[in-house]
């Protein structure tokens, strides 16, 4: 018998909510940044789906309740561990270039228009290439509840008519974006009903992703791209492949930490920063004392600087294994006394002088299968560009590439080989989903949106949890900085400059440049197994609306 919608969500985490324990580890979980999404992953498992197919079916329905950054316009990653033995893939569903595109094409700025920066979408490839390997429902089944979210329409919570309210202010130009979302003030509790969406994915769900690639939507997109001068035909559509890649492993402090291969750098900056870390007793002081924050920034600092030199898509340029004892090597450049000028890491890198939106969720079924999963428009609602007739925001994302070849600046633009922009080429991500065994068993899983940022709030979490034992709230909620080689500086979050003042100052007299503290950084959507109890423990992050919710007895 099949329960009720609302008789699954038997745990609900909002901004006010930030976590709830879980009494049976057997029973499945999804965190995201959606109730209504996340519940819909709960009721694909409790229907006998696996943690693919809840993960696909939270994928689809973020496209609808949270535009911002869910999509079908867009891709993203998919890190998959399996229970049974099986080494865990990666599913590489990253935008693609068109066949257009060379490494000048957006050498100058007026060349980096919306349109123009579009990437060929991956996501709906790349969700259909994990449910074909290792689902198990019907797909038809995992897309009907975006569909009936669509037409239906569902209730936006304040931090969604926040967002609608700020980008319909902002792009009043943008015609069909002010059809699809406009109305006098959006504020929580109001419905939003998207017809058009509606339509497109109902497509998807009868004739599977060709409808979205080859069909009638592939048509719209096209279109749209004659109308803004955009790159992408229905070639370029017709050819995009999802990929599943080997997974990156290595090992902290007994821990085994899984992560995002390339074109993702996430985790290979996360390996090596933990790497460098394993060379010092960093739980031998304060979480939050200078000397701490001190060999986290250098840490960064230094993967960051490598990340520029050698990362790109790995079919274009292969960038290899690091060394053996590669991150204690780094290590021993570390002085414990005093931060290390960015410039000194450059290396035969030329430097000169100048003349956020993504979206993470975790699941986890009663078999132990788990999937971190972080897609992206790369902006904010994209490129605001809504497709006419098929209702899907497009993405940025050609933004990611190095725009002009050979010109890497201290203020934070990169120019290197690797990531200069090409025909056919994946675009350096920072995405991170990640997972981290303990005895070959799940004890986490985790990844958070925000650019750049992505790498270091993910490896924040990490070192809550694996130096400093926090609980699964205290790994998500506390404060979090950002160093990423250029600029050459720290940016605190908020509550890390307001609690933790004096070791700010502390690293000041270290030499180290203190940026002014921004809001929040990412939000770490997580599922923690607790070591004492052996629970679940789904966190939504309080940083902005989020919500977890787990299938209950049947």
């Amino acid at each position: 018998m099949r329960l009720p919608l609302l008789a699954l969500l038997v745990l609900l985490s909002s901004c006010t909510q930030q976590a709830s324990t879980h009494p049976n580890p057997a029973h499945g979980i999804v965190v995201s940044a959606s109730q209504n999404a996340s519940t819909v992953g709960a009721q694909v498992m409790q229907r006998g789906g696996n943690a693919v197919d809840a993960a696909v079916a939270t994928a689809f329905a973020l496209a609808v309740t949270f535009p911002e950054a869910g999509n079908i316009g867009g891709g993203g990653f998919m890190l998959i561990h399996f229970p049974d033995g099986r080494p865990p893939v990666f599913v590489d569903y990253r935008e693609t270039a068109p066949a257009a595109v060379d490494a000048r094409t957006f050498f100058r700025k007026q060349d980096r228009t919306p349109h123009r920066l579009a990437g060929v979408p991956g996501t709906v490839r790349g969700l259909a290439l994990a449910h074909e390997r290792y689902g198990r429902l019907p797909w038809r089944d995992l897309i009907q509840p975006a569909v009936r979210l669509a037409a239906d329409g569902f209730a936006v919570n304040a931090d969604l008519a926040e967002a609608l309210n700020r980008v319909l202010k902002a792009q009043g130009d943008k015609v069909e974006l002010q059809r699809v979302f406009g109305r006098p003030a959006w504020k929580a509790g109001d419905r939003l009903v998207q017809g058009d969406l509606a339509k497109t994915l109902q497509l998807i769900a009868d004739s599977g992703p060709d409808a979205f690639y080859s069909g009638s939507v592939a048509d719209l997109l096209v279109a749209e791209m004659g109308r803004g001068g955009g790159l992408i035909t229905k070639a370029d559509l017709a050819g995009y492949r999802a990929q599943v890649r080997t997974p990156l492993r290595g090992t902290y402090r007994g821990y085994e930490v899984v992560g995002a291969p390339p074109p993702s750098s996430g985790g290979t900056c996360i390996i090596e920063m933990l790497n460098i870390l394993e060379n010092f007793d960093v739980a031998a002081h304060e979480r939050f004392s200078s000397q701490t924050l001190h060999l986290m920034t250098e840490a960064m600092r230094r993967a960051y600087a490598d990340r520029a030199k050698r990362l790109g898509d790995p079919d274009f340029a292969p960038a290899g294994s690091q060394p053996a004892g590669y991150g204690k090597a780094l290590a021993a450049t570390i002085d414990l006394r005093k931060a290390t000028p960015s410039a000194e890491l450059a290396g035969d890198v030329p430097l000169r002088d100048e003349p956020e939106n993504t979206t993470h969720f975790s699941v986890v079924d009663s078999g132990g299968m788990a999937v971190s999963n972080t897609y992206t428009l790369e902006e904010s609602f994209g490129g605001k560009i809504v497709v006419p007739g098929a209702g899907f925001l497009l993405n940025n994302e050609l933004g990611d590439f190095n725009p002009q070849p050979g010109i890497t600046t201290r203020t934070g633009q990169i120019g290197t080989p690797a990531n200069v922009a090409g025909a056919g080429k994946r675009p350096l991500s920072s995405m991170s989903p990640t997972i981290v065994l303990k005895d070959g068993r799940v004890v986490l899983v985790t990844g958070s949106p925000g650019g750049r940022t992505i790498i270091n709030t993910v490896f924040c979490v990490l070192i809550n949890y694996m130096d400093y034992h926090m609980s699964p709230q205290e790994c998500v909620a506390a404060p979090r900085h950002h160093h990423q080689w250029f600029p050459d500086r720290i940016v605190p979050e908020a509550a890390l400059a307001r609690d933790h003042a004096a070791a700010l100052a502390e690293l000041r007299g270290m030499g180290h440049a203190i940026a002014p503290a921004v809001g929040r950084q990412g939000d770490a959507h997580s599922i923690f197994r607790d070591p004492r109890t052996n629970e679940w423990v789904g966190v939504a992050d309080p940083r902005r609306a989020g919500a977890a919710a787990r299938v209950m007895d049947r």
